[in-house]
């Protein structure tokens, strides 16, 4: 479907009307499409339901502490720059472009952020990207550094030591072709589907993430180093592609980076930027509905109805927020024929979580030994992914990625304290758990856990700040569709063509941005997302179509 563009019929002497755009949700996704937008030329006010930027990245102040309350690994700082260097009013993507530019970056090539972020915000590399405990408290320090790497895998499963070659030469395949090359491809149709499989299948990378990394390594510790990454996304390793090994290459290539004064400040600096261009964003301002009308043969949206019954006209609707919920609660039926109620409420939603925020003394005479990220993995990996992904069952242990940003960064807490929070995976909002139950109980074990392991010792007693989240926030408060953490499970069925599409299917001059959208979540994927969008927008409106690839 390409919408044509219609010239505004004025007299010569005036300037043709300027586009304009609305923006659901402020998310990152949303916030990096409204500085395309704006550099494309539109109007564009963004509408967000909350009273503050953010979406999955609000951040948090309690008590002297800030917390940052969702996405806190930040990689690919270039797609940062990009954004950061664009000018109102200028009909180009970026500059320099991607692909081509991730085209001249070799695995293992690391590269700093750029002129244009350092006037916004202050970008950090964290080394190592992540400390991985296993349950007999041995951990794996994963930086990314092949030296580092094969000496950690000698050390730990040292019959591994030529399969971690021969993966790292098949991953690193599937990362050039399936993120370098294809990574902005936005599959629209069964052809650009069609033309990328044979490759994908050559490579091996359709079959599951975890018995992919089960043909090189036989030893438990490093099936679980290098398959976890996709639970930071909402996958299951046992079920995602194996396509998504490349998570693996992107860490390596570019880093893990960090913001100064959190991921908060990173949204707030997309937010400066956004407003600097002429972007308006209107806050307690939830869409209630969409306006739709037939055009001729065409199911067009017009502009959107608030909560509170105002209504809001423009050439575009982009939504930013939950893909399910966007179509099962503000387009009616009638009006779609994709994206029906069948498929919707069919479709499987990642997972959720409990997410725990927490402040605590530090403690001199001993002191934390704990890096920025950590991931402290159960006694059970199989058996637990099939029992919150498959089952929908509340386990009795826990897996939890552990977050201590005050370790980087002390302005987060009061003299003497740290902030943190960890993050425990748990079933959707399909498992029918009572979550004012079932919240506390948990939420209790794992400070526990956390102290009597001596990841921090006597937490219970050290604790000045708690507070937590449970699936039910993200249903209610981020109006996630059975309080999904991460949209549409990435499952193959729900990958390239599969997902959710860009453009909308079903109504012409709606587009999606963000997790729900192609290629997917995670905070690098939602800016690929805003450049596909913006692409297509582009195409549609004829603006340089020449850029459009």
């Amino acid at each position: 479907m390409t919408i044509s563009s219609i010239p505004d019929v004025q007299p010569p002497h005036f300037a043709p009307r300027r586009k304009t755009a609305l923006i659901i949700g402020s998310g990152i996704g949303g916030l990096a499409l409204g500085i395309r937008l704006q550099s494309l030329g539109f109007d564009t006010t963004m509408l967000e339901r909350l009273d503050a930027p953010g979406g999955r990245a609000l951040q948090r102040r309690a008590n002297g502490y800030v917390f940052d309350m969702g996405p806190t690994v930040i990689t690919v700082p270039q797609f940062i720059e990009e954004l950061f260097a664009l000018e109102r009013d200028r009909a180009h993507l970026s500059e320099p472009d991607f692909p081509g530019a991730m085209l001249a970056i070799q695995p293992g090539q690391r590269t700093e952020y750029g002129p244009h972020t350092k006037k916004y915000v202050e970008l950090v590399p964290i080394s190592p990207f992540y400390r991985i405990y296993f349950d007999d408290k041995t951990y794996f320090d994963y930086d990314g550094d092949p030296v580092s790497t094969r000496a950690q895998i000698k050390a730990l499963a040292p019959d591994d030591l030529q399969g971690y070659e021969d993966f790292h030469r098949d991953a690193g395949a599937i990362f050039q072709r399936g993120f370098l090359e294809l990574g902005y491809t936005h599959f629209g149709d069964v052809t650009s589907m069609l033309r990328a499989v044979p490759d994908l299948m050559k490579l091996d990378a359709v079959r599951t993430l975890f018995s992919f990394t089960s043909k090189y390594f036989t030893s438990p510790k490093m099936r679980q180093v290098f398959s976890f990454e996709t639970l930071l996304i909402g996958g299951n390793p046992l079920s995602v592609p194996a396509i998504y090994s490349m998570i693996h290459f992107v860490e390596k290539t570019w880093g893990i980076h960090y913001a100064m004064g959190g991921t908060g400040a990173l949204v707030r600096a997309f937010v400066r930027k956004f407003e600097e261009l002429g972007g308006v964003i209107q806050y307690s301002a939830g869409v209630e509905e969409l306006i739709v009308a037939k055009e001729g043969r065409q199911k067009v949206v017009q502009g959107v109805k608030l909560e509170g019954g105002d209504e809001r006209r423009a050439d575009i609707v982009v939504s930013n927020g939950d893909w399910a919920n966007l179509y099962l609660k503000r387009v009616p039926r009638a009006m779609r024929r994709i994206n029906s109620d069948t498929r919707l409420k069919l479709a499987p939603q990642s997972m959720s979580l409990l997410v725990i925020y927490f402040g605590f003394r530090d403690d001199p005479a001993r002191p934390l030994d704990l890096r920025h990220h950590n991931i402290i993995l159960g006694p059970r990996y199989e058996e637990l992914l099939r029992e919150i992904f498959g089952q929908k069952v509340l386990s009795p242990d826990f897996s939890q990625y552990l977050h201590v940003p005050t370790i980087t960064d002390p302005s987060l807490a009061p003299a003497g304290h740290h902030a943190a929070y960890t993050l425990v995976p748990v079933p959707n909002n399909a498992s029918g758990l009572d979550w004012a139950v079932q919240g506390p109980k948990l939420v209790q074990r794992v400070l526990d856990f956390l102290s009597e392991r001596g990841y921090i010792p006597d937490l219970n007693s050290r604790l000045t700040h708690l507070d937590y989240v449970t699936p039910d926030y993200f249903e209610q408060t981020l109006d996630s569709h059975l309080g999904n953490a991460f949209g549409p499970e990435p499952v193959l069925a729900q990958s390239a063509y599969f997902r959710p599409h860009n453009r909308s299917e079903d109504l012409a001059r709606l587009y999606l941005v963000g997790a729900g959208a192609q290629p997917g979540a995670g905070t690098p994927s939602v800016m690929m997302s805003a450049k596909m969008t913006a692409r297509l927008i582009a195409e549609d409106f004829g603006i340089h179509p020449e850029i459009v690839k």
